[in-house]
Protein backbone atom coordinates (compact mmCIF):
# COMPACT_ATOMS: atom_id res chain seq x y z
CA UNK A 1 0.00 0.00 0.00
CA UNK A 2 1.36 3.38 -1.00
CA UNK A 3 1.93 5.51 2.13
CA UNK A 4 0.48 8.98 2.27
CA UNK A 5 2.20 11.74 4.22
CA UNK A 6 0.24 14.69 5.55
CA UNK A 7 1.79 18.05 6.44
CA UNK A 8 0.95 21.72 6.89
CA UNK A 9 -0.88 21.70 10.19
CA UNK A 10 -0.25 24.13 13.02
CA UNK A 11 -1.73 26.58 15.48
CA UNK A 12 -3.87 29.33 14.01
CA UNK A 13 -6.27 31.91 15.41
CA UNK A 14 -9.98 31.77 14.62
CA UNK A 15 -10.59 33.27 11.20
CA UNK A 16 -7.14 32.28 9.99
CA UNK A 17 -6.05 29.98 7.17
CA UNK A 18 -3.92 26.90 6.67
CA UNK A 19 -3.02 24.80 3.66
CA UNK A 20 -2.57 21.09 4.19
CA UNK A 21 -0.63 18.86 1.82
CA UNK A 22 -0.86 15.13 1.21
CA UNK A 23 1.92 13.52 -0.79
CA UNK A 24 2.14 9.95 -2.07
CA UNK A 25 5.29 8.09 -3.00
CA UNK A 26 3.59 6.56 -6.01
CA UNK A 27 1.05 7.62 -8.63
CA UNK A 28 -1.92 6.67 -6.50
CA UNK A 29 -3.70 9.96 -7.07
CA UNK A 30 -4.12 9.32 -10.78
CA UNK A 31 -6.01 6.11 -9.95
CA UNK A 32 -8.05 6.81 -6.81
CA UNK A 33 -10.32 9.49 -5.49
CA UNK A 34 -8.66 11.05 -2.43
CA UNK A 35 -10.28 12.32 0.71
CA UNK A 36 -9.40 14.43 3.71
CA UNK A 37 -10.69 13.33 7.09
CA UNK A 38 -10.30 14.67 10.61
CA UNK A 39 -10.56 13.48 14.17
CA UNK A 40 -11.29 15.88 16.98
CA UNK A 41 -10.31 15.02 20.57
CA UNK A 42 -12.71 12.46 22.00
CA UNK A 43 -14.61 12.07 18.73
CA UNK A 44 -14.65 9.63 15.84
CA UNK A 45 -12.84 10.34 12.61
CA UNK A 46 -15.10 12.14 10.13
CA UNK A 47 -15.14 12.94 6.44
CA UNK A 48 -14.10 16.46 5.40
CA UNK A 49 -13.78 16.49 1.59
CA UNK A 50 -12.89 14.36 -1.41
CA UNK A 51 -11.71 14.89 -4.96
CA UNK A 52 -12.06 12.39 -7.80
CA UNK A 53 -9.64 11.61 -10.61
CA UNK A 54 -11.64 14.00 -12.79
CA UNK A 55 -11.44 16.74 -10.13
CA UNK A 56 -15.05 16.53 -9.02
CA UNK A 57 -15.28 17.53 -5.37
CA UNK A 58 -17.57 17.14 -2.39
CA UNK A 59 -17.48 18.59 1.13
CA UNK A 60 -18.94 18.00 4.52
CA UNK A 61 -21.61 20.58 5.32
CA UNK A 62 -19.54 21.89 8.22
CA UNK A 63 -16.70 23.04 5.92
CA UNK A 64 -18.57 23.89 2.73
CA UNK A 65 -17.67 27.36 1.50
CA UNK A 66 -14.57 27.57 3.72
CA UNK A 67 -12.39 24.64 2.60
CA UNK A 68 -11.16 23.83 -0.90
CA UNK A 69 -9.64 20.52 -1.96
CA UNK A 70 -7.39 20.31 -5.02
CA UNK A 71 -4.96 17.88 -6.58
CA UNK A 72 -1.77 17.90 -8.62
CA UNK A 73 -1.31 14.47 -10.19
CA UNK A 74 2.11 15.36 -11.59
CA UNK A 75 3.34 15.98 -8.04
CA UNK A 76 1.35 13.09 -6.53
CA UNK A 77 -0.18 15.62 -4.17
CA UNK A 78 -3.57 16.63 -2.84
CA UNK A 79 -4.14 19.87 -0.94
CA UNK A 80 -6.74 21.22 1.47
CA UNK A 81 -6.99 25.00 1.66
CA UNK A 82 -8.74 25.91 4.89
CA UNK A 83 -10.04 29.46 5.35
CA UNK A 84 -12.15 31.12 8.05
CA UNK A 85 -11.05 28.49 10.53
CA UNK A 86 -13.12 27.91 13.64
CA UNK A 87 -12.21 26.31 16.97
CA UNK A 88 -14.40 23.34 16.04
CA UNK A 89 -12.05 22.65 13.11
CA UNK A 90 -9.40 21.58 15.62
CA UNK A 91 -8.22 18.00 15.20
CA UNK A 92 -5.83 15.67 13.46
CA UNK A 93 -6.28 15.77 9.70
CA UNK A 94 -5.63 12.71 7.55
CA UNK A 95 -5.68 11.95 3.86
CA UNK A 96 -6.60 8.59 2.45
CA UNK A 97 -8.30 7.14 -0.56
CA UNK A 98 -12.04 7.78 -0.89
CA UNK A 99 -13.62 5.57 0.34
CA UNK A 100 -10.78 5.17 2.86
CA UNK A 101 -8.54 2.12 2.96
CA UNK A 102 -7.72 0.40 6.29
CA UNK A 103 -4.23 1.84 6.83
CA UNK A 104 -3.97 5.48 7.94
CA UNK A 105 -0.97 7.80 8.12
CA UNK A 106 0.05 9.83 11.14
CA UNK A 107 -1.95 12.87 10.14
CA UNK A 108 -1.19 16.52 10.81
CA UNK A 109 -2.46 18.45 13.84
CA UNK A 110 -4.58 21.55 13.31
CA UNK A 111 -5.35 23.69 16.34
CA UNK A 112 -7.62 26.72 16.05
CA UNK A 113 -7.43 28.80 19.19
CA UNK A 114 -6.96 32.36 20.34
Amino acid sequence: QVPLVESGGGLVQPGGSLRLSCVASGSIFSVYAVGWYRQAPGKQREFVAYITTTAATAYADSVKGRFTISRDNAKNAVYLQMNSLKPEDTGVYYCNAYPPRPVWGQGTQVTVSS
